[in-house]
């Protein structure tokens, strides 16, 4: 394993050590800069929006943000590892 994939490694088992959803915000507050932390919670946006059937456009519109990332996200929700629809609620 090389050094790069070790940190990964150290990092993923680090986002499973928060017990509460405080516990993550802080986890986050520290590891993420604010303007970071905007740019996940959009991609979380437009992965919940997209998920739900709404229209890449209006999703654009509705968070003022560019069909580029919406198509960013459209390619995590059809083709990603995880099944987004199973962890979203419609």
């Amino acid at each position: 394993m090389n050094q790069a994939s070790k940190h990964l490694q150290e990092l993923y088992a680090l986002f499973l050590t928060p017990k509460t959803t405080g516990e993550m915000k802080d986890l986050m507050d520290d590891l993420l800069t604010p303007q970071e932390l905007r740019s996940v919670a959009e991609r979380w946006q437009i992965i919940q929006a997209l998920t739900r059937g709404m229209p890449q456009r209006e999703i654009a519109e509705r968070l003022n943000t560019s069909i580029g990332k919406i198509t960013r996200g459209s390619r995590v929700v059809q083709y990603g590892k995880i099944n987004w629809s199973k962890k979203i609620k419609k």
